[in-house]
């Protein structure tokens, strides 16, 4: 039988969306800092792509702590902010509409790992 990886999916994008989170609060702060760059996360797709999940682990010993900065890095620029006079580029708009996506995709998550778990546990109960 396949170990189940939902759980360990759920938690590396828990993590990614703690960042961004972290980001995109850090740009809104900063929106009327003169010269500040609005910055942005990787999507969630490079993050899977560019890292493998373990797929076993078959002793204690194999178990590594994993450091968020080797697979949450920071994009460059946004892209799609235009600058201001100061030299800002942080886009309001743009930022509260990720805002609401992270909340979003947050709130996904934690629906699917509860709806999991509750499936797991009805499997395991005595009739």
């Amino acid at each position: 039988m396949q170990p189940i990886q939902l759980f360990e999916l759920a938690s590396r994008q828990a993590e990614w969306l703690q960042v961004r989170q972290s980001v995109v609060s850090g740009n809104i702060a900063n929106a009327n800092t003169p010269a500040f760059k609005a910055q942005d996360v990787a999507p969630f797709q490079d993050v899977l792509d560019n890292t493998r999940m373990p797929m076993s682990v078959t002793s204690p010993m194999h178990f590594a702590d994993r450091d968020s900065d080797t697979y949450m890095v920071q994009s460059g620029v946004d892209k799609g902010a235009a600058s201001q006079l100061s030299g800002n580029s942080v886009d309001l708009s743009s930022e509260i509409m990720k805002e609401g996506m992270v909340k979003r995709d947050y709130d996904l998550n934690a629906g699917i790992v509860k709806a999991f778990n509750k499936m797991m546990l009805m499997t395991v109960r005595k009739g």
